[in-house]
């Protein structure tokens, strides 16, 4: 039997969905080779040990887009996360372990003995689904670098097999983060059960399809800025991001992967302030931010807000999407503060041009800025 990645991503070649690139072949290789060996039987029926696949290098090759594709053809059972949705969801079954009594333990974990959650969380994803698909492995939070080794021997153990993508190799994974002596074992895990694939085409076909569209929209390309945030995110599936700022939780309901999507409420709306920018401007290239109103003399917080969201959006080198009641120049008819703005039109036009685009494809001196995580 042949290999269904391979067929379907040679199809959607023919159809013209996809455009050639050689970057993507050895990741099709070792996807259609873990597609086979997950097929494959063991002895008397049993499972054989099957090594999984990292798939890492710069945004915008199609990482995602061949993990897509490949969670359609794997075979069942098998789940596919964003790797901070996935670890979201193990730190509340840790929550739900260490709180629950005998009895709810047993009812939602099979067993109810012993102090570490670790070990029956991993029973209980083991029973799930023997793949696992991650898209956007990135570990910038220690309570998650401290468990991951552990976590991982536990679903390894269980014949539990990895597909992950990743903007980084497996080595510079949590790069100078705390205690990363801590977690080294589960680098070595993932160099162990998992053939490490570079994806370094030329083309981030991300630029190419915005340098293709307009990135600034009025009221009425309402339909236009809906198509295009469902082209760049593909087939994935929206799920929200918290990003720790200062004790605080900030959260955005609608993400996929490294673009986030936000309404001009959600953002300039509230009392967020600088580092909270930060933070998603270091998180997510892209932000689609939907909804800007005029603003004038009785919104004069929320454009100050505005103003300072835009500021760290472009010097974190983010790409910008956005749909507002007018053009940059007519946004702000209000007299205060209309000296600061001006260098936020400035700013919105420079971001919103193909020549930005190009410029913010770069990685930064102090880091790159697309890493997608808090993915």
């Amino acid at each position: 039997m042949g290999s269904r990645i391979r067929a379907a991503y040679e199809k959607r070649l023919k159809e013209g969905r996809l455009t050639s690139d050689p970057g993507q072949a050895a990741a099709i290789d070792a996807l259609s080779r873990l597609e086979k060996d997950l097929k494959r039987r063991g002895l008397f029926g049993g499972r054989p040990e099957v090594r999984g696949v990292y798939l890492h290098g710069p945004p915008g090759r199609g990482k995602s887009m061949l993990m897509d594709l490949f969670h359609a053809c794997a075979p069942e059972p098998k789940l596919r996360r964003h790797f901070h949705v996935f670890m979201a969801e193990v730190h509340g079954l840790i929550r739900e372990w260490r709180e629950s009594d005998r009895k709810a333990r047993q009812a939602r974990f099979g067993q109810w003995k012993g102090d570490d959650p670790l070990t029956p969380i991993a029973e209980l994803i083991s029973r799930r689904a023997r793949l696992l698909c991650f898209d956007e492995l990135e570990v910038r939070d220690i309570a998650d670098a401290l468990i991951l080794g552990r976590l991982f021997q536990a679903l390894f153990d269980r014949g539990t097999v990895l597909a992950v993508t990743s903007n980084r190799a497996p080595d510079q994974l949590y790069l100078n983060g705390i205690n990363r002596e801590l977690f080294l074992p589960f680098i070595d895990l993932i160099r162990d059960r998992c053939e490490t694939v570079v994806v370094s085409g030329e083309r981030d076909w991300r630029i190419d399809l915005l340098a293709r569209s307009r990135t600034w929209f009025l009221p009425e390309g309402k339909a236009a800025f809906e198509a295009l945030w469902t082209e760049l995110k593909g087939g994935a599936e929206e799920a929200p991001a918290s990003m720790t700022v200062l004790g605080r939780e900030v959260r955005l309901d609608r993400t996929v992967g490294g673009v986030a999507r936000a309404s001009f409420a959600e953002l300039c709306g509230r009392p967020l302030g600088p580092q909270d920018w930060l933070a998603i401007a270091g998180r997510f290239h892209t932000l689609f931010l939907d909804a800007v109103p005029l603003l004038d003399e009785a919104r004069h917080m929320e454009a100050r807000r505005f103003v300072t969201l835009i500021d760290a959006l472009y010097e974190a080198g983010a790409r910008l999407v956005v749909r507002a009641d007018a053009e940059p120049e007519t946004l702000y008819i209000g007299a205060t503060g209309a000296f600061e703005f001006a260098r936020t039109v400035s700013r919105l036009n420079e971001m919103t041009s193909p020549t930005w685009l190009s410029l913010a494809a770069a990685p930064r001196q102090d880091g790159d800025p697309f890493s997608g995580v808090p993915a």
